[in-house]
Parts: C-alpha cells; sequence; structure tokens
C-alpha cells in the first residue's frame, strides 16, 4: 500500500497537526534542512522553502551531511511501527521535497535533531543509539519539555533543555547490547502524541 502523502504516517483525516521537512534541491553537504510544524492542513503540501529564520513553527535547520548520518536509522524505527500497525512504509524526499511526518514522528525526530544540531559530527551515531533506547513515550515527553522552553529554531538554540538533550543523547555512551527492539506498546500511531 502507497502513502497518501511523501513521508511518515501522516494522514489530514486522522489528525491536522504534522512535521514537514524540506529538503532543498541542493544536494551539498551543508545546505540546510528545515523541520517546520504545522498545526492545520490546508490541503496541499506546504512550501517551507522560504519560512523566515524567526518564525516561531520553524523547529531547527540543521544541515544535510547531520541529517544523512541519522536519516537511515529513523527511517528504520518509523518504517518498522507502521508496517506493525499495517500501514504504508515512509521514506524520505532527500533530494529535493517535503516529507511529512504524523505528530507522533516528527516529535521524535526533533528531538534527534535538536541533540545533533551543536554536536560534533564524532558525536551523531552516539545520540542515534540512545534516541534508540528511548521508547516513544519518551521522546514525547522529552520533546514536550524541550519544545516547551527552547523550541524554535533559534530563539532556543544551545540553551536549557535543548543544551540538556544534547548532552543527554549525546555525551552518555550506550553500548549496543543495551539497545532492542520495543514492542509496539501504541494503540495507534496517532494517539498520545498531541
Amino acid at each position: 500500500m502507497k502513502p497518501r502523502f511523501p513521508g511518515f504516517g501522516f494522514d489530514p483525516e486522522q489528525q491536522a497537526h504534522f512535521f514537514a521537512v524540506h529538503f532543498p534541491a541542493s544536494t551539498k553537504e551543508d545546505s540546510p534542512i528545515k523541520v517546520v510544524e504545522h498545526f492545520e492542513w490546508k490541503g496541499d503540501i506546504p512550501d517551507d522553502a522560504d519560512i523566515p529564520n524567526e518564525h516561531r513553527d520553524l523547529k531547527t535547520i540543521i544541515r544535510r551531511d547531520y541529517f544523512k548520518e541519522i536519516a537511515d536509522p529513523v527511517k528504520a524505527e518509523f518504517n518498522r511501527r507502521l508496517t506493525a500497525q499495517g500501514l504504508a512504509s515512509g521514506k524520505w524526499l532527500i533530494r529535493g521535497g517535503t516529507t511529512l511526518l504524523s505528530a507522533s514522528f516528527g516529535k521524535e525526530l526533533l528531538l534527534l535533531l535538536w541533540a545533533i544540531e551543536d554536536a560534533t559530527l564524532n558525536d551523531v551515531q552516539n545520540a542515534v543509539h540512545n534516541w534508540q533506547g528511548l521508547s516513544p513515550e519518551e521522546r514525547w515527553w522529552l520533546y514536550t519539555m524541550t519544545n516547551a522552553a527552547t523550541g524554535q529554531a533559534f530563539a532556543g538554540r544551545n540553551r536549557g533543555w535543548r543544551k540538556a538533550v544534547r548532552f543527554a543523547l549525546c555525551e552518555n555512551p550506550v553500548s549496543a547490547p543495551i539497545i532492542r527492539k520495543r514492542p509496539i506498546l501504541e494503540p495507534t500511531l496517532f494517539d498520545g502524541a498531541d
């Protein structure tokens, strides 16, 4: 089954709240990828390419080389949960386009992106392993706390909860055997994420 919209778990008939990951057409390593939160579906995929840096719904801008480091493990995690619920798997539109995510997946992705946005590239895989060790509910809680205090792309960067998330995920090594496949506990993909 093919998803109605490019991405992971977003269906406007289920909920209007979603996140959009905008990938520029340029594939240069430092080309910026923007993540924007949307609270209303307006009938079409949003064009967030020119969203102002001070816009409150712009959550992060991250370099392509950093995103490439997390893209496959995040995709695997999201697709594992989607297919377990009988839903279509998703993919990133990395070569230019907008990938839509359900609110729950968007929150989880942002938590990881906030952790790595000011980290060194060497710390990214450590952050991925620690992120994988968290349950979706733990990721949602950390997102909620971080977003409430420092959730805007630039106003909150490298401060408060954002800084704490970076230290917790990047500088707290975890060994591979600790990471385990968690059972799907969510009744549906859309419950409990808002």
